[in-house]
């Protein structure tokens, strides 16, 4: 009669690539720092500019720096999503280290996880560390509906994992995983609000960021930060943008 393997053993697998991918994720430096130090730094940097501490009438009478606490949360996941894990991912498939880990009972879907799930604690600490920030050194009221934005964080790490899972699912090298990433990142930051917030935009302009996952997490955080229940348009654009990517990157992710 054959034994079920237990939880513990079955589990194993995923176990051991999670550890090893949390130790080389700890002895990059430059991972770290666009995952967590450069959001931050970026918010500090704003602070410290006058006119991000003047109150604007445009913007419903708060001062800048309010509304870009939410653009440092979200600078902070799309760092991590699509600057930071494609490359990692990709290397793996350019020094045949995945093609090795196919001949094993692994399946990739265990190494997308890992990545992801590293990437995304690393970006959601950044956000913490954003909004820590922006209370104490800039007297920045915390989101008052807490579980709204909390939920709204969490879809748009996923939407931005599953975008960078997509990259490294069809990028054949890490220079051109880099190059995806490079050329994703800076339409997102737009979407996102560095240049213009969202709630600044135009109506029309504003209607279609928010089809974007970063313009709809952007709406969504700054609901929630006002106390209000982040809209289901938004939550479902990022649901969209989670679910679509992620299902197509671990279809035809590739060993080598």
């Amino acid at each position: 009669m054959t034994v079920p393997a237990t939880p513990s053993r079955a589990a194993s697998p995923r176990t051991a690539v999670l550890r090893a991918e949390a130790r080389l994720f700890r002895r990059e430096p430059g991972s770290l720092f666009w995952a967590l130090g450069f959001p931050t730094l970026l918010f500090v940097v704003l602070g410290f500019v006058p006119k991000f501490q003047e109150v604007s009438d445009d913007l419903g009478g708060v001062r800048l720096i309010d509304v870009y606490v939410p653009v440092a949360v979200l600078v902070a996941l799309i760092m991590a999503g699509l600057q930071v894990m494609p490359p990692v991912l990709t290397g793996y498939r350019e020094r045949g280290v995945l093609r090795r880990m196919s001949t094993t009972p692994m399946r990739p879907s265990a190494l997308l996880t890992a990545q992801m799930g590293l990437n995304g604690a690393a970006a959601l600490l950044s956000a913490l560390t954003s909004l820590t920030v922006g209370r104490l050194a800039f007297d920045v009221a915390l989101p008052r509906q807490v579980l709204g934005y909390a939920l709204a964080l969490l879809l748009a790490a996923a939407a931005a994992l599953a975008l960078g899972a997509l990259v490294a699912a069809f990028a054949p090298t890490a220079k051109v995983a880099t190059a995806i990433g490079s050329s994703m990142t800076f339409p997102m930051l737009f979407t996102a609000g560095v240049w213009v917030p969202v709630a600044a935009m135009p109506d029309v302009l504003a209607r279609i960021v928010e089809l974007t996952p970063f313009g709809a997490a952007a709406s969504a955080l700054d609901a929630a930060a006002a106390g209000d229940w982040p809209a289901w348009s938004h939550l479902g654009v990022l649901a969209v943008w989670t679910l679509v990517p992620a299902a197509v990157a671990i279809r035809w992710f590739r060993w080598e």
